[in-house]
C-alpha cells in the first residue's frame, strides 16, 4: 500500500530505520513546506518529492497520508487529506483543541475513511507481552498500574546539535514551548488505556520547574515541563503516571495485581524484556533488607524483580513472518552503531502504519480507532492543562475496549506458568513448610 509522507523532520528518519521490516507497505513520495528540506530526504533515500500538498493529494495512488508535520499544522494537514478521500495516520499529539479533534472523527466517518495516530508501542512485543500476561491473570486481578516518563535533563545535554540521520535538526524549542506532556505522556497513555479501557476521570498536576532550561525566548513561555496524574478507569484500575524533562531517565512500565507484577523498563525498546514477580511474603519481606535493595546477584538468587518471560514476538501486521533489519558493514564504525543499538533498543514507529495498512486491505477494525485517539486527546489536554493548582477532569470521551491482537494469541505462551518462585526462594520456602 502506497503512503505519502507529509512532512519530512526529525521524526521522519525513526519511521525509516524500520521501514524494511514491513514489505506490505511502500512510501510514494514526500513533500515539505520547505523545499530545501523534502530535496535533503529525496537525496538521502531516494524518494520521489511532490511539489506540495495538493500534488501529493492528487495523486490516486496513494491510499494513506502520513502526517508528520509539526503539531500545530495536524489539524489542517489531516483534514485537507480527509477532503481529498486518503486515509490518515498521524504522528501524536493529534491535535490541541478537541473540538477540532472531534470534527475531524466525524469528517472522517462521515467519508468513510480511516483515521488512526501514533503511538505504535502498544503494538510492540513488549506491551503484547504485558498485555497478554494481564489478560492470562498471571498478576491477578490488576489493582494498579505505574508509569514513568522521566526523560533525562535534556538543556544539559546540547539538544541544538542533534541532527536526524538525514540531517533534520531536533526542534528542542519547539520541543519546550509544546511542552514534555503533550509530546511524551501518548506513549504510556496508549498501552494503559489498551490493556484497562477508557479512563473514568483523572486528577493531574503540571508545573514550570526549568524556568532555566533555555536562554532563548519561548512563546509561550510558561508550558509545564512536568506533569503527574492520578487515572481512575472505568474497569476499577487506578493508574499513576509522570512526565518531566528534569530527572535522569526512567521508562519504566509496572502492572500490579493481587498476586504479582509484571514490569519492563521502557517503552522505547519494542523488545525490551518483560518481567514478572509473583508476591511471596518471604521474599516481600527480603525487599526490606538493605543488603537486598543494594545487590544485584542476591536480587538474581532470590528472584527479586522477577523472572524474565519470553515476549510475544509475532510477525508484523499484514506480514507472514519477522524480519529482522540488515546487518551493518563489518567496520568499527558499524560495530559501535550496532552495540548501541543493541543497547538503546528500537522503535518500530512503522509497525503502525502497518497495521492501518493491514486493516484497511482485510477490512478489519485497526488499532488505534478514532475514538480511542480522541479520548488519549482528552486525556492529554486534561493533564497538561492541570496547572499549579492541580485539577480534576472527568471524561467525556470514551472507546469500547480494544482486542489482544489475534496475532499476539497465536505465539504466546500462557505467562501463568512463570509465576512460580526462584530456586533459592523455593528450597527455603520448602524447608520452612517442612519444618512447620
Amino acid at each position: 500500500m502506497k503512503i505519502g509522507v507529509i512532512g519530512c523532520g526529525y521524526v521522519f528518519d525513526h519511521y525509516m530505520t524500520t521501514l524494511p521490516l514491513h514489505p506490505g507497505i511502500k512510501i510514494a513520495g514526500v513533500t515539505d513546506r520547505n523545499a530545501a528540506r523534502a530535496q535533503q530526504v529525496s537525496d538521502y533515500y531516494g524518494l520521489r518529492v511532490y511539489e506540495d500538498t495538493a500534488a501529493m493529494l492528487a495523486d490516486d495512488d496513494i491510499a494513506i497520508i502520513a502526517n508528520f508535520t509539526s503539531i500545530e499544522s495536524h489539524g489542517a494537514i489531516t483534514k485537507a487529506a480527509l477532503e481529498a478521500g486518503k486515509h490518515v495516520y498521524s504522528e501524536k499529539p493529534f491535535v490541541t483543541d478537541m473540538g477540532e479533534a472531534r470534527a475531524l472523527a466525524d469528517l472522517a466517518a462521515e467519508k468513510g475513511l480511516r483515521l488512526s495516530c501514533a503511538p505504535s508501542n502498544a503494538l510492540s512485543a513488549t506491551v503484547q507481552t504485558l498485555w497478554k500476561a494481564v489478560e492470562d491473570g498471571a498478576v491477578g486481578d490488576v489493582r494498579m498500574v505505574y508509569a514513568e516518563f522521566d526523560d533525562n535533563p535534556v538543556y544539559l545535554l546540547q539538544p541544538e546539535t542533534w541532527k536526524s540521520r538525514s540531517g533534520a535538526p531536533w526542534p528542542y524549542l519547539h520541543e519546550y514551548e509544546m511542552g514534555c506532556t503533550w509530546e511524551h505522556i501518548g506513549y504510556h497513555l496508549t498501552w494503559m488505556c489498551a490493556l484497562f479501557g477508557p479512563v473514568r476521570s483523572v486528577t493531574a498536576f503540571s508545573k514550570v520547574t526549568l524556568p532555566d532550561k533555555t536562554d532563548l525566548p519561548l512563546d509561550p513561555a510558561g508550558t509545564p515541563d512536568f506533569s503527574l496524574a492520578a487515572l481512575d478507569f472505568e474497569s476499577g484500575v487506578v493508574g499513576r503516571i509522570t512526565c518531566s524533562i528534569a530527572a535522569p531517565t526512567d521508562h519504566r512500565m509496572r502492572i500490579i495485581g493481587n498476586a504479582g507484577v509484571i514490569s519492563a523498563d521502557t517503552y522505547r525498546d519494542y523488545t525490551c524484556p518483560v518481567y514478572l514477580e509473583a508476591f511471596a511474603p518471604f521474599t516481600l519481606k527480603l525487599q526490606n533488607l538493605r543488603a537486598m535493595r543494594n545487590n544485584s546477584l542476591l536480587q538474581s538468587l532470590f528472584g527479586i524483580g522477577g523472572r524474565r518471560v519470553p515476549l510475544a514476538e509475532s510477525p508484523p501486521p499484514g506480514a507472514t513472518e519477522i524480519t529482522r533489519l540488515p546487518a551493518l558493514t563489518a567496520s568499527p564504525k558499524s560495530w559501535i552503531r550496532r552495540l548501541m543499538r543493541h543497547q538503546r533498543g528500537q522503535q518500530d514507529k512503522c509497525i503502525g502504519l502497518a497495521e492501518l495498512a493491514d486493516a484497511i486491505t482485510t477490512q478489519r477494525a485497526h488499532f488505534p480507532p478514532a475514538d480511542f485517539t480522541l479520548h488519549l486527546t482528552e486525556l492529554t489536554l486534561a493533564i497538561q492543562g492541570a496547572g499549579p493548582e492541580g485539577a480534576n477532569h472527568r471524561l467525556e470521551t470514551r472507546f469500547d475496549p480494544v482486542d489482544l491482537p489475534a496475532r499476539t494469541r497465536a505465539v504466546a505462551p500462557d505467562y501463568t506458568g512463570w509465576r512460580g518462585l526462584a530456586p533459592l526462594p523455593r528450597l527455603i520456602a520448602g524447608l520452612m513448610k517442612t519444618r512447620g
